[in-house]
């Protein structure tokens, strides 16, 4: 087995069971990219600059996308006053009814994205395994990237800390 395929079958367990693993701690430029969101206006990452971004490729099938996000919005709702904005981005695969049904039966409160072409996901690296995070700085920097579900009060205590950065 090679060496791709081995990182690639240990990252599905692991988005699998909801535990997150960090994918880098480098920092490095997000990608720029054009997000349709379900009104059909449009947000690029360089509208976004400025603010502290938690960008999340998810989708209506994911169990573990599913059950993080109450803690998703909850984060929005605490942080959003400071600066910060969250942006979840629908897998292709997923049916437009069915994330325009979740947004609305679980009243996100933040801006959803649907990903009909698969050119964010793989402008943000390809991303296949949901649910896949990134937490992007005011600089427009990715500075962390969870497979998986993130360690909330971890996630927190860093948007804090980006948040206070001028």
């Amino acid at each position: 087995m090679n060496k791709k395929w081995l990182i690639a079958g240990v990252l599905a367990v692991c988005a699998a069971v909801g535990t997150a693993v960090v994918l880098n701690s480098n920092v490095r430029e997000a990608p720029q990219s054009t997000f349709v969101l379900l009104d059909g206006s449009q947000q690029t990452t360089q509208d976004l600059r400025g603010k502290v971004m938690l960008v999340n490729f998810w989708a209506t099938s994911c169990t573990t996308c599913v059950a993080e996000m109450p803690d998703i919005v909850r984060t929005y709702e605490k942080y959003r006053a400071q600066g910060f904005e969250t942006l979840a981005v629908a897998m292709s695969y997923d049916p437009p009814s069915y994330v325009v049904n979740f947004t609305e039966s679980r009243k996100l409160p933040f801006k959803v994205a649907i990903d009909n072409t698969g050119a964010v996901a793989r402008a943000w690296g390809d991303i296949k395994l949901t649910p896949t995070t990134f937490l992007v700085n005011k600089r427009g920097e990715i500075v962390k990237s969870y497979v998986g579900a993130p360690d909330f009060a971890e996630l927190h205590q860093l948007i804090e800390r980006l948040l206070a950065q001028t």
